[in-house]
């Protein structure tokens, strides 16, 4: 069963379930980070971690993630297990994220989620533009927000303005953010707690619309 880390006020009106990326747990620095933006705005964050990555953690042994198609029964046994009261955004940073996107619309029309929140979406994988990762999205029926930096390696904002995208999908942009939504303030003029407080403003905004 899942083991969650818990973060904000537990009679908030949201809660968001987050999953991690590919290469790094879920209390690494960027998603310890924004969960703590989120929470300080006075949304409700739970964070788990998939088998792969806890195994990383008690057996100290690094291993390749899975194929992200893989993990769609483990993110559906993570919300099972939370079993949030309220409303509930699932989502995650980059591959959690991308997880959370191909069962959101399933969980959605179960009335078992109100939204979807990514991180840092991987649009393709890093130098290979041509490989999309954009599909479901086209036709999602989700209500999703999509933080991404405008330097984003997996997909920057003007390689992300010719994807075929769904109405329903909302992209954040941060200035000069790189995957974990960090400028560099010399060139952008903004600072890492300068776009966690818009990424935490926009969610909470988000979250009130789209649970209204």
């Amino acid at each position: 069963m899942a083991k969650f880390l818990m973060d904000g006020p537990g009679d908030a009106g949201v809660t968001i379930l987050l999953a991690h990326g590919a290469g790094a747990p879920m209390d690494s620095a960027a998603m310890t980070a924004s969960t703590g933006a989120l929470a300080k705005a006075g949304l409700r964050v739970a964070r788990f971690e998939f088998a792969y990555m806890a195994a990383r953690r008690e057996q100290g042994v690094r291993k390749p993630p899975p194929r992200a198609e893989t993990l769609q029964g483990e993110y559906r046994a993570a919300v099972e297990a939370l079993g949030a009261a309220g409303p509930l955004v699932i989502g995650g940073k980059s591959m959690g994220g991308r997880v959370a996107s191909m069962i959101a619309d399933e969980l959605h029309a179960e009335g078992r989620i109100a939204g979807l929140l990514c991180l840092g979406y991987p649009f393709h994988p890093i130098g290979k533009p041509d490989q999309l990762r954009t599909a479901h999205l086209a036709d999602m029926r989700t209500p999703a927000l999509i933080a991404q930096g405008t330097r984003d390696l997996f997909g920057t904002r003007e390689e992300v303005a010719a994807y075929a995208l769904s109405p329903r999908v909302e992209m954040l942009w941060l200035e000069d953010g790189d995957h974990d939504l960090k400028p560099r303030k010399a060139v952008s003029g903004f600072s890492a707690a300068d776009h966690l407080r818009t990424l935490a403003d926009t969610v909470s905004a988000w979250a009130a619309r789209i649970t209204a």
